[in-house]
């Protein structure tokens, strides 16, 4: 008899081209839409814990996870799968109490926006400056008291003592998720002042590019201005329209960009995808021969580099890890720090890409180094910008203006463009994503897995990792990384 599934129960779940991963039958968001196929009554939803999406499975790939988990758990030995065994145990621990409205993600975010409202009208109730005065005309006026000033209540709005606390910038304001996250439109064709002063010569070689995302539309926006012949790929073909519109080509799949192209870039979400991209169906291995480069920007960990240089290199292809520091703003005017390590003679042969793409580029050595070295710097980062987000949310809570903060910041030797940047967006409040808040996260816990490996203590790491954590559970994990300070303010 076929197994009957129902809301709450644990199962291993499999999706097509992926191993079984444990989940929960759960109640779909309102945002996932029930496939219109025949078999609609064979449909379950599952969440799936560690990468905490949704997704509908057919019960004929969904067993129990009790009967099952002795058997499946030896089947998958990647970081991401054990994080989700961790996740789902705990859940199991605590009785499901901890994650009870699973199938409701948006109860946290709407729990913590409830309690945050309360605290702002109560703050605003117990304010002990508040006292009622009566005007020429015998109508009783609540006005504000402020250092030596009193301020009718209806000038607040335009009041530069009080506006960081109007209305407008409490807890209602900052709690409502923008529906739309503002990623400014890249135009292609425009050449930046930065790129015609480097007067690169482009190599004669024909080069590939794997994913077109924040990072990798702006790196093939500069190959391309500066002379270089790239065919492109991406999960969503519609994002090649642009870039085909200014010279390049368009591949069909990652292993007919692999074919096509002498060298061939990938810049794609996280390790799992990266990946994907090379073991996956149509993927690099396909292709990839004695005459073929593969460069991975990927933000990655050195296991997972060394992986896919193993796999590349054992069908004679050459293998180089080429990490990036910087973010949106600095791919698309070529101002990037490539960190590389692998195959000398690649990094050698990629010269006049890293000078499009970046400043400067370094050659670390062996396969691992490179991810090393990245890991290390976005930990500081991580952890900067969390100390920023709770700095900002202590003036705040004071009755400081953040602007002002701000503004003191900037003549100090604390002073930065990451930290001025990430300042005006926390006080603009829209967070306008430069950095996704959920790679900041990713780099965070692979970093904290790599003081594992080395049994070295980052606490403060840890701390700052659970802040992300958070902040990407309320539903910032596509916003900019500066988005932690709701976390930190509420």
């Amino acid at each position: 008899m076929a197994e009957v599934f129902k809301i709450g129960d644990l199962v291993w779940a499999k999706m097509k081209g992926f191993s079984p991963w444990p989940g929960r039958v759960s109640a779909p968001t309102k945002d996932l839409k029930r496939p219109s196929a025949s078999k609609k009554h064979t449909l379950q939803c599952i969440f799936f814990f560690g990468t905490n999406n949704y997704a509908w499975i057919e019960e004929s790939n969904i067993k129990p996870y009790f009967e099952f988990r002795d058997q499946l758990i030896k089947s998958n030995k990647s970081g991401a799968f054990k994080d989700a065994l961790a996740a789902i145990e705990e859940y199991i621990k605590s009785n499901g109490q901890k994650f009870n409205d699973l199938n409701d993600p948006d109860a946290e975010f709407n729990r913590l926006r409830e309690s945050a409202e309360k605290k702002e009208q109560k703050k605003v109730r117990k304010d002990k400056g508040v006292k009622r005065s009566t005007d020429t005309t015998g109508t009783t006026q609540k006005r504000i008291r402020t250092n030596s000033t009193d301020i009718p209540d209806g000038s607040r709005e335009s009041s530069p003592i009080l506006s960081n606390h109007s209305p407008r910038k409490g807890a209602s304001n900052l709690l409502e998720r923008p529906a739309n996250i503002d990623t400014p439109h890249l135009d292609v064709a425009s050449v930046t002042q930065t790129l015609k002063e480097k007067n690169i010569l482009p190599s004669p070689l024909k080069f590939g590019f794997l994913g077109l995302g924040i990072m990798g539309s702006g790196i093939v926006k500069n190959l391309l201005n500066s002379g270089h012949s790239v065919i492109v790929w991406n999960r969503t073909p519609d994002k090649c329209r642009d870039f085909v519109k200014v010279g390049a080509e368009q591949g069909m799949t990652p292993s007919d960009v692999i074919l096509a192209a002498d060298i061939t870039f990938s810049c794609v979400a996280d390790p799992q995808a990266a990946k994907d991209m090379v073991f996956g169906n149509c993927g690099v291995l396909i292709e990839i021969s004695s005459a073929k480069g593969y460069v991975e920007m990927t933000g990655i960990d050195a296991e997972t580099s060394q992986d896919i240089a193993e796999a590349i290199n054992a069908k004679g292809g050459r293998y180089l890890e080429a990490q990036v520091q910087g973010s949106k703003i600095q791919a698309e005017q070529g101002t990037l720090v490539i960190l590389a390590a692998g195959d000398r003679s690649l990094f050698d042969e990629c010269q006049s890409c890293f000078k499009a793409m970046g400043k400067n580029s370094f050659y670390l050595g062996e396969v691992g180094n490179a991810s090393k070295m990245n890991l290390v710097l976005q930990l500081m980062a991580g952890v900067t910008l969390a100390g920023l987000a709770e700095g900002m949310a202590l003036a705040d809570r004071a009755g400081l203006q953040q602007k002002d903060v701000l503004e003191v910041l900037e003549l100090t030797s604390l002073a930065c463009p990451t930290i001025l940047d990430k300042g005006r967006a926390i006080i603009e409040g829209a967070f306008p994503t430069h950095l996704p808040l959920q790679h900041m996260q990713k780099d965070l816990k692979l970093s904290l897995y790599m003081g594992d490996q080395l049994e070295q203590p980052l606490p403060l790491t840890a701390s700052t990792n659970e802040l992300f954590k958070h902040a990407k559970r309320l539903g910032y994990g596509a916003h900019d990384a500066s988005a932690v300070y709701i976390r930190a303010r509420f």
